[in-house]
């Protein structure tokens, strides 16, 4: 256990930025999922005035945006298994669309050298982090690094096979692994890995079964993959390795990394899954082995950093219609009927603002990023009433994690090291049912929570695609060498980042951001 605190132990102080008022918050963000929790550490995020305080900028000092930008690339550079291997040996890239035969048995030396062929990927190629030039920071949704809103430009790596690769192929067994729960896609990223693999000439490719339990636990064996193996799994929803929580400690699964011979590990998992990863990277760098972990981010919510999404997320949105229009229906054929959606969110509200936005049926939006009063004058139910009598009906779409201020709370944690949040779905049916029992007012409320049934289906066409192409950008990064990395869409370009800088804290909805304002907008709903 002790072995995964040297990468979980560094006490990373990071701003948060205040979601519930206009003071700073002092929050704690677990480390979630895998190995991660056992630890029982958790990363302190400590918000201070200012968004960037965490570097004490002296903006006096003319020089101030070259320094900023110069650590800005030292945070965001990527670890490559030559920080530790200074000897490492490069070789011709194997990935080449225009000649796949070997002319000998050898692969790394047998594809012939193909530099005309301009899909390959310069290392010092970047992609641009924040688009947006904030004239001021009052303006909805800035995120200035000083008072004055200067454009300071953030560069981060582009993803993409590159010409040199730092493994043989025919040396490496690779391996992948799905934890935490389900979320739609995780077949097609599977999938893509293999594929991918197999054009680089790698023959030994398995999977690791639930999760990284399946490193520790005898009587799980390896699942041997490959392009036949695969070839159909995108067809249905789950993981064809299984997922699970917890683990074993990072000593052991890096012991029987070793034993089995795994120099290429694939994880995917979300933010305490990765934690677990780079952990295990940082064990792999302190004992100096050839090994390249990468990091796919997997999670419903959408809440990784600095991503523009994570996949499963559109998939999430598109089923969340269903129950959506199913509590319209229920609640517009009946006598002041009213729908109540519960929807997945522990942290963040993107599903339920999102889903909102798309259906077009919901009156009330509740996520976590903002409280609200469910009693009151100027409350829910208050409002839920005047929907009542001036609609006939009304929708209410809640995320999981909201409201968790007016439920008991019981400190309980899942496998994962996760509060076990109060079912707030089912505290506003009933606290819905009792208001209108109590002022005499006819309601018929009904309550849908699908949760179970999003996680498991099928990718979407466009959940799809950004699996294959995260697969694909997670082969190319751990033959280019790097280590310690995840690979996601950013500005709608595939990038590589160092774990650290997307776990630290989640992503979650701004207020003030014009996609919540649009949100408001369509729903009609007020302050409560």
């Amino acid at each position: 256990m002790d072995a995964l605190s040297p990468a979980i132990k560094p006490s990373v102080i990071l701003r948060a930025r205040s979601i519930r008022s206009d003071h700073a918050l002092f929050s704690v963000v677990s480390l979630k999922n895998s190995a991660a929790a056992r630890i029982g550490r958790r990363i302190e995020v400590k918000a201070e005035a200012g968004k960037h305080s965490e570097m004490n900028i002296d903006y006096s000092d003319p020089d101030w945006k070259s320094k900023y930008q110069k650590e800005f690339e030292a945070r965001f550079s990527i670890p490559h298994i030559t920080d530790v291997l200074h000897d490492a040996v490069s070789y011709p890239s194997t990935f080449c669309l225009r000649m796949r035969t070997p002319v000998s048995s050898d692969f790394a030396e047998g594809y012939p050298s193909d530099e005309e062929w301009h899909g390959y990927i310069n290392n010092d190629d970047r992609v641009l982090l924040k688009v947006i030039h904030y004239s001021s920071p009052r303006s909805a949704g800035a995120e200035c690094i000083d008072p004055h809103c200067s454009w300071v430009e953030q560069w981060v790596h582009r993803a993409g096979p590159r010409e040199k690769i730092y493994f043989k192929p025919e040396d490496v067994k690779a391996a992948i692994v799905t934890c935490g729960g389900l979320c739609p896609g995780l077949n097609d990223v599977i999938r893509q890995i293999v594929i991918t693999l197999e054009i680089y000439g790698v023959k030994r490719i398995v999977g690791i079964p639930f999760g990284y339990r399946g490193f520790s636990d005898s009587s799980l064996a390896e699942m041997p993959l490959s392009r036949k193996v695969v070839q159909n799994v995108h067809l249905s929803g789950g993981s064809l390795l299984g997922v699970s929580r917890g683990g074993p400690t990072v000593s052991e699964i890096v012991d029987s990394m070793e034993e089995r011979g795994i120099n290429m590990l694939f994880v995917l998992g979300g933010n305490g899954t990765h934690a677990g990863a780079n952990a295990i990277h940082e064990e792999c760098r302190k004992r100096r082995l050839k090994v390249a972990v990468v990091g796919v981010p997997k999670t419903i919510d959408n809440d990784i950093l600095l991503m523009d999404k994570t996949f499963g997320f559109d998939t999430a949105v598109e089923e969340a219609q269903r129950a959506i229009n199913s509590a319209y229906i229920e609640a517009h054929s009946a006598y002041h009927g009213v729908g109540i959606v519960k929807l997945m969110g522990r942290s963040s509200g993107f599903i339920a603002m999102q889903a909102s936005l798309a259906s077009g049926q919901i009156d009330i939006c509740l996520i976590p990023e903002v409280p609200f009063n469910l009693h009151g004058p100027h409350g829910v139910l208050s409002h839920l009433r005047y929907l009542l009598e001036t609609k006939g009906s009304a929708v209410v779409c809640v995320a999981e994690g909201a409201g968790q201020d007016l439920l008991e709370k019981t400190n309980a944690k899942d496998a994962s090291g996760n509060n076990v949040l109060g079912d707030i779905g089912v505290y506003i049916q009933q606290e819905t049912k009792k208001f209108f029992k109590g002022i005499g007012f006819p309601a018929d409320v009904k309550y849908i929570d699908p949760t179970y049934m999003i996680r498991a289906c099928r990718a979407n066409a466009s959940d799809g695609i950004l699996c294959t192409v995260l697969g694909q950008n997670a082969v190319h990064g751990a033959f280019a060498g790097y280590s310690g990395i995840t690979v996601g869409i950013c500005n709608t370009h595939y990038v590589y980042f160092p774990i650290p800088q997307v776990i630290a804290e989640p992503k979650v909805v701004d207020p003030n951001s014009r996609m919540w304002h649009r949100c408001l907008t369509s729903t009609g709903q007020p302050d409560f």
